[in-house]
């Protein structure tokens, strides 16, 4: 990477979304998701088969999450040994219970980013000042998203089967031309304002052993061109979900720039990020019956100034 060579640089010629539905706007392409993409999401529905694309947090083992952070930690704060050992005592009635505290990162496990999460050139989202996150996420927080909700048509692209692999290699990247190449081989159409699932089996491998997370670590995934990016806006894609911790390669190839996507798709275009998604389940019952289209339904939680917020979608066949 040149010396002259910064996201400002390298953006400079992609469509940006700032303005577009007002200059308060938090929820950017989310905007696209109407009643009728709604209406489309519930025509998608022909078998009634339900998945939940949430992982487990705060396991025994330690939960995966990118480098710089660390796992959720789980507390019991009340149960039956606390009873026992006269720390609590019945309700009047007898009646007894458990309770615990859960500590962790907003973007641990799965989660929605808000799209003040990420930034350059001390601007957010739609031109708030980066000083807005002070002390908590004053505009562009995942409040807004908790509010609206992610709903409609939704398309799984599973590109670790597509590749005849049970997950994408270290720093494997992909494109839009290979979305769409994928997505005509399952005979399935990324039609517009679709919420988009891509599976890449890294969550899966991170889970099993395969993978793990230290010194050198670059995950597989989308990487930056101009054409993607101006795929993304013509198509209107609201929501980009993927089985990732970053939703795209960590680091593009040509620059070794860290995470353009955040800042091309979710700071410029206003596309909601939804990261560390399980697809596996749902991508090996869409390979056997064939139907990779359905309706998805999301809200993260609604954190107060909140940079981002934990989810668990459920996705309809």
């Amino acid at each position: 990477m040149s010396d002259t060579e910064t996201l400002a640089h390298l953006l400079a010629e992609a469509p940006s979304n700032w303005g577009r539905w007002g200059a308060d706007d938090e929820i950017g392409a989310l905007n696209y998701l109407t009643g009728a993409e709604v209406k489309s999401g519930l025509a998608a529905v022909r078998q009634h088969r339900t998945f939940t694309l949430g992982v487990p947090v705060a396991t025994p083992a330690g939960d995966h999450v990118f480098p710089g952070r660390w796992p959720a930690r789980h507390y019991m704060v009340a149960d039956k040994a606390g009873f026992e050992a006269g720390h609590w005592h019945p309700m009047p009635g007898g009646l007894e219970f458990a309770d615990d505290y859960v500590s962790g990162f907003a973007q641990a496990g799965t989660h929605c980013d808000a799209l003040g999460h990420m930034w350059f050139d001390d601007t957010l989202w739609n031109g708030y000042p980066a000083a807005s996150t002070n002390g908590g996420m004053t505009r562009a927080g995942i409040e807004p998203i908790a509010a609206r909700g992610v709903v409609g048509r939704s398309v799984l692209i599973d590109m670790a089967r597509f590749r005849g692999k049970p997950a994408l290699a270290r720093a494997e990247t992909f494109d839009h031309r290979d979305l769409l190449e994928c997505a005509r081989a399952q005979g399935v159409e990324i039609q517009p304002r679709s919420i988009l699932l891509v599976r890449t089996g890294w969550v899966g491998a991170l889970r099993s052993g395969a993978e793990t997370i230290g010194d050198g670590y670059w995950e597989p995934g989308l990487t930056f061109s101009l054409d993607l990016v101006r795929w993304f806006d013509e198509m209107q894609i609201p929501c980009l979900v993927t089985d990732s911790l970053a939703n795209e390669t960590t680091y593009e190839p040509r620059t070794g720039m860290m995470l353009v996507l955040h800042a091309a798709l979710m700071r410029n275009l206003g596309v909601v990020f939804t990261e560390m998604a399980w697809l596996d389940d749902l991508a090996a019952d869409c390979a056997a019956d064939r139907q990779y289209d359905g309706f998805y339904c999301a809200s993260p939680t609604r954190v107060s100034k909140g940079t981002g917020g934990s989810v668990n979608p459920v996705f309809i066949k």
